[in-house]
């Protein structure tokens, strides 16, 4: 079978996994307190260009979600996302779990308008209602499109206006930075975010994501939350050395790099092989509309993820990753070549 569902399906990248092997039988501090989470830490805040910063290696996404939102609002505030935001559908209640109420409001192509920021914040002026504090965005969004700079820095702007937290999800951050209408680096979403963070497990990595924590008023006590909330790994040195082996070198931004030229060469197949877009391609994710029939075909040899619309119609969804090869994408553009040459 040639996974094109997600991009975390892979163990990890070599480079990876031989900087594990190469710690393995080191004897570290544990909880991330160890020389090698503190060199990732070094190596991440270069790459921002400032020291100001607090990073903690978690786990997964939906933990760093879940903490962000433990640890940064009041039990009365609540959280402004789009209707495709993953905290909404996708992490089983997590958020909602903490005591926080989402906020969903309609999106524009994956992304939040700032028109929606204001419409919230003219609803939600009653000491009866929950107090909106928190705005969550994805770069890439969960359609695959991007933020621009100019985007990042007006909802930002519109945050400071309503003293909102900007937090930005950034599972496939790798992605974002490295396709080719991006104009954001890692240094803007520090300036403009007052907490975000760095995806790994999407990005070659075993497991880990690196928080991010810009505001220093969001500081003071989070690692007690980390702890309490069983996200504090004994052995975070393994997390460590895995940041550690993706920002030394430029693999972060490599891997990124490779899952956007898989994704491109599959587009631009799937275009000449007749296949309709279902929305125009940004980063790692394609979306295709085909019939009942083809989706059925191509289960037999490919591995994807199906969205249904509104309207019933089916939606399908590749993904491409840091794994990807050519020879996988060349097996669904030939799938589909030779569709339309039975046709």
């Amino acid at each position: 079978m040639y996974n094109f569902r997600n991009d975390y399906s892979q163990g990890a990248h070599g480079d990876i996994l031989n900087r594990i092997v190469q710690n393995n039988y080191e004897v570290n501090p544990g909880y991330g307190l160890d020389m090698h989470c503190m060199k990732a830490h070094n190596l991440i805040e270069n790459e921002l260009g400032r020291s100001d910063v607090d990073i903690h290696f978690i786990s997964g996404g939906t933990q760093t979600n879940l903490l962000a939102a433990a640890a940064f609002l009041k039990p009365y505030q609540s959280i402004i996302a789009i209707e495709t935001a993953h905290i909404l559908d996708n992490e089983t209640g997590a958020i909602e779990a903490t005591g926080h109420k989402i906020i969903e409001v309609k999106g524009v192509n994956g992304k939040l308008p700032t028109s929606r920021i204001d419409e919230v914040m003219r609803a939600y002026g009653s000491e009866a209602k929950t107090q909106p504090k928190m705005v969550y965005i994805t770069n890439a969004t969960e359609t695959g499109t991007l933020y621009t700079l100019k985007e990042l820095q007006e909802i930002s702007e519109k945050c400071k206006e309503y003293g909102l937290l900007l937090y930005l999800d950034g599972a496939r951050l790798a992605v974002a930075l490295t396709a080719e209408t991006n104009d954001i680096s890692l240094k803007d979403i520090a300036n403009y975010c007052d907490a975000f963070f760095i995806g790994g497990t999407k990005n070659g990595l075993i497991i880990g994501e690196a928080l991010v924590i810009v505001n220093d008023s969001l500081k003071p006590g989070f690692r007690y939350m980390y702890k309490q909330r069983g996200a504090m790994l004994a052995k975070g040195f393994f997390m460590g050395s895995q940041f550690e082996a993706l920002f030394e070198n430029g693999l972060f931004y490599k891997l990124g790099r490779h899952a956007n030229e898989m994704a491109k060469k599959l587009a631009d197949g799937l275009v000449s092989a007749g296949v309709e877009l279902y929305e125009k391609h940004y980063s790692n994710q394609i979306f295709i509309l085909t019939s009942d029939e083809i989706i059925e075909k191509l289960k037999r040899d490919f591995l994807f993820e199906i969205m249904i619309l509104p309207d019933g119609q089916k939606v399908v969804r590749f993904v491409t990753s840091w794994g990807t090869t050519e020879d996988e994408v060349d097996a669904l553009i030939g799938f589909f070549e030779d569709v339309k040459n039975e046709k």
